[in-house]
């Protein structure tokens, strides 16, 4: 299924990442059976980059969108979809910058998991998440903030999928930066 999505948008970097995670991050993991995937956007426009925060989230938590592909969909026809539901926006993907192959430790339990990470790009000036039950709210932001203040805020949570997280923004924008 990726082989057509490498043969367009590049081979990404390798990243891998293994953590011991907590019943309630487990949980979040494991909600969907069969689900073990995702894509990550870091959609621009000019120097301003895309960012959300899900109902959920702690106050100062803010991250790149992205969600899971369906079964029934095709990969990049997903990965544009998650981009108009969380920003409301139409996207172009432009690179595939990162793939991580992760597992989340619980206990006894090995859940393996992959995040697939592109950059993409919208004309689109105003953000307006159509899916508002998953998205409180989308703000444009910038690198240097994700890279400074929001990563600070992440780790500093103490949660395991933040740090995850932490690394997959960290790998992309190095790609980006490359």
């Amino acid at each position: 299924m990726l082989a057509p999505v490498r043969a367009r948008y590049g081979e990404p970097a390798i990243l891998r990442w293994e953590g011991e995670v907590t019943d309630p991050e487990l949980a979040l993991i494991t909600y969907s059976p069969g689900r073990r995937h995702d894509v990550t956007l870091f959609v621009r426009n000019g120097d301003r980059l895309a960012l959300i925060r899900k109902p959920h989230f702690e106050p100062g938590i803010w991250r790149t969108p992205g969600g899971g592909i369906g079964q029934d969909e095709g990969f990049v026809e997903g990965a544009v979809r998650e981009g108009l539901e969380e920003l409301g926006v139409a996207i172009e993907l432009d690179r595939y910058l990162v793939r991580a192959d992760a597992v989340f430790r619980f206990a006894d339990q090995a859940v393996p998991w992959a995040t697939h990470v592109f950059s993409a790009s919208t004309e689109a000036d105003v953000l307006a998440p159509q899916d508002t039950a998953e998205i409180a709210e989308a703000r444009w932001g910038a690198a240097a903030q994700l890279a400074g203040p929001i990563r600070e805020r992440l780790l500093a949570t103490g949660r395991a999928l933040w740090r995850y997280r932490v690394a997959l923004h960290d790998a992309a924008l190095s790609e980006l930066d490359g």
